[in-house]
């Protein structure tokens, strides 16, 4: 999803396993439960259209005490469950464990995304106190042991209980993850497991800030405009802009994106300029000072290796990937290796290209990390006689957005979407449309949130403000994030074609929350494995470049002049082009992570860059123009908790797009009959089964990875 994956502690107690500080006592309502005042908007479920949050009447000064209720609210719920004299039932135990926690549901779903996307000092600091406080509620439940001894006793005579088949999957996923979380250890192994949990609770909260702040305060401050050549007057302005935000009237800044490689790269021209922005991206977190994160890194990994061991596996990716469809690390190990060789063969033969224009142009150096983003776009010229900046003046953003993303979304599924003005929002610039399905019933609210902020997150995310339910009678609410420069007031927003994409890509992970269609909340929309997630948003990038998509949205923002046809061909042409480059990035972070993941306790090294380095070494990617997409010591994907060990997941979910992608091809493309097989079978169905049952249930057969190698240009490689 390219989004931080966050802890939000849910009624269907989809719970992500950090934990905790202290032991449960007997009865988990030993203390009253903590009061909240009738005034917090927390207290009870919005009165807005679908429970929309209240943004114009939340403060930073609810979440605290709405936390405290809602977590006191379901252990006494919880609680009730456990002790019950009655019989375990399915409905008395599961089912009502889906019912418990509606208000902490409510909290901690506006909390996380908020603090993501819109965050200050308090938030942080509510963030920093909460991540260890709601690992001990989390284990508090999947500690119990009088409420495990009920799921046990359901899951033992699961098969004579008539249930159907959601039902049969809730009891039997609900006791794999209550095991998983420690429940089948000893009391002494317990308490040992909670304080890792809390432990680890702590650090990935500090990591993920630090990171934030590490990425403002690195900032490439330049003094002259002749630093910035290459830049547009807009982009010129744009970063004297940020500079001034900084207090650094005069000067220019050009701020730093999540990832190794920085926009700015693809237009300085000042090889100088150039180097000095990707040490400043590169370095993050690693150059000493408040906001480093190696020591972080260096705990988190011993811990997560601590902590697997103790629960029976030999490495936290063996725990991390148990209930994923890669199933252990001996598949990830084997995609990653076979893909490889052949990626970093084509970036060489890349390198090789850009390196003829550099001598052509008498550059005298060779290619570096930092001219990559520059000569790539010259060889694309000179192949496809285009650049990116050609493409720009026909990616208007609302028109990306309406005539794009929607129209297509309207084609395949008969949806419908009408803007409304009266819901707040927590930032002027998001935007916030009802959604119909084809029948004209309202399906789903959605929030788009498009711009860069200093107190925003970098990448892009889609969440859930409110997951979708029959039992609970919700209705989703969802939202999707980028990080796209804001212009200049007055001038419009153009879109990069990778901008482009990742909307289509975040919209994709939406339709998999919209179109949603379950009874329980455990297995609500994107409540589905890692390595399953990034399909159904992988599948919708395809439209972002299909013909008759494309001609709908990509016109000139001045005229409204259709993207010549010849432009458009060359775009289409050049999909494959630098896919050893971007193969290569991925496959290192990936690898990077999976190390990191697959150490045992006593092979926690005591230097972080070197071991990367060698890592990188060993699996045949330390090919130094092509730096990893994220190093370790930024690579929040992996270490904050979301992705941990499961950052191969966007490959492994792309060979079930591009499958699929052929499938759509072979079938007649963007038709409504195929949208609503893809809906009916895979994009509706959540969690509810095994997630390959799913793909198979779509397309008929296992996955084949053919398609994907074409993709990447890698077929001979």
């Amino acid at each position: 999803m390219n989004r931080p994956h966050l802890l939000i502690v849910a009624a269907s107690l989809a719970l992500a396993h950090a934990a905790a500080v202290a032991a449960p006592s007997a009865s988990l309502v030993s203390a009253a439960p903590a009061a909240i005042d009738a005034s917090n908007p927390f207290a009870q479920p919005s009165s807005l259209p679908l429970n929309y949050p209240a943004f114009d009447k939340i403060k930073d000064e609810h979440f605290l005490p709405a936390y405290a209720a809602g977590m006191a609210e379901h252990l006494k719920e919880i609680d009730a469950i456990a002790t019950s004299r009655a019989a375990p039932t399915f409905d008395n135990t599961i089912v009502a464990m889906e019912r418990a926690g509606q208000m902490l549901a409510r909290v901690a779903a506006v909390f996380s995304n908020l603090q993501t996307a819109n965050t200050n000092d308090r938030l942080d600091a509510i963030d920093r106190e909460m991540s260890p406080r709601l690992a001990a509620h989390n284990d508090a439940i999947y500690l119990n042991p009088a409420l495990f001894k009920r799921i046990k006793t359901l899951h033992d005579k699961r098969a004579s209980l008539g249930l159907d088949a959601e039902s049969h999957f809730l009891l039997e996923r609900v006791y794999k993850e209550f095991v998983r979380a420690g429940a089948n250890l000893s009391n002494a192994d317990k308490d040992k497991l909670k304080k890792y949990n809390g432990e680890i609770a702590s650090l990935q909260s500090d990591f993920s800030q630090r990171v934030l702040k590490e990425a403002n305060a690195s900032a490439l401050i330049v003094d002259t405009r002749a630093e910035l050549a290459g830049f547009s007057d807009a982009e010129v302005n744009a970063a004297s802009l940020e500079a001034e935000k900084r207090g650094l009237k005069g000067k220019y800044a050009i701020a730093l994106v999540n990832t190794s490689s920085q926009p700015a790269l693809a237009s300085l021209t000042n090889r100088k300029t150039r180097e000095r922005l990707m040490a400043a991206s590169l370095n993050r977190g690693s150059r000493g000072g408040e906001f480093d994160t190696r020591q972080i890194v260096l705990r988190l990994a011993k811990l997560r290796a601590e902590r697997a061991a103790l629960l029976g596996y030999p490495n936290y990716a063996a725990y991390s990937q148990e209930l994923e469809t890669a199933r252990n690390p001996a598949a990830v190990n084997q995609l990653l290796a076979e893909l490889a060789k052949p990626a970093v063969n084509n970036a060489r033969k890349e390198a090789a290209e850009i390196q003829k224009v550099i001598d052509q142009e008498k550059g005298g150096f060779k290619v570096a990390a930092y001219d990559w983003p520059l000569y790539q776009d010259k060889v694309r010229a000179a192949k496809y006689n285009f650049d990116e900046n050609q493409l720009k003046p026909y990616f208007e953003l609302n028109r990306v957005l309406v005539d794009g993303v929607f129209f297509a979304a309207t084609k395949e599924f008969g949806i419908t979407f009408k803007e409304r003005k009266d819901l707040p929002v927590y930032d002027p610039d998001v935007r916030v449309f009802d959604v119909f399905d084809h029948d004209g019933k309202q399906l789903a609210i959605f929030l788009f949130d498009p711009y860069a902020r200093g107190n925003k997150q970098g990448g892009a995310w889609m969440n859930e403000y409110v997951s979708q339910s029959h039992l609970l009678g919700r209705r989703p609410v969802v939202g999707n994030h980028q990080n796209i420069p804001k212009p200049p007031k007055g001038q419009p927003t153009l879109l990069t074609y990778d901008e482009v994409r990742t909307m289509f890509h975040e919209f994709g992970h939406a339709l998999h929350g919209i179109f949603s269609d379950v009874k329980y909340p455990h297995f609500s929309g994107t409540n589905v494995p890692r390595d399953f997630v990034e399909y159904p948003s992988q599948v919708n990038e395809m439209w972002a470049t299909w013909p008759e998509v494309l001609a709908n949205y990509a016109k000139h923002h001045q005229t409204g002049a259709p993207m010549p046809k010849e432009l458009l061909d060359k775009v289409i042409a050049a999909r494959k082009f630098n896919q050893g480059y971007m193969t290569t990035e991925y496959l290192a972070a990936s690898l990077i992570d999976q190390r990191w993941h697959q150490l045992k306790p006593n092979q926690i090294p005591t230097d972080v860059l070197a071991f990367e380095a060698r890592a990188l070494k060993d699996a045949g990617v330390d090919f130094a123009p092509v730096p990893p997409r994220y190093r370790t010591t930024y690579f929040s994907h992996s270490m904050n908790g979301g992705y941990s060990a499961g950052y191969y997941a966007y490959l492994w979910s792309e060979k079930l797009d591009a499958d699929t992608v052929r499938w759509f091809e072979e079938n007649g493309g963007l038709t409504r009959k195929n949208g609503d097989h893809f809906r009916k079978t895979l994009l509706s169905r959540g969690g509810t089964t095994e997630a390959m049952n799913l793909f198979r249930n779509f397309r008929g057969r296992d996955p084949v990875i053919e398609p994907l190698l074409e993709r990447r240009g890698l077929v001979g490689n």
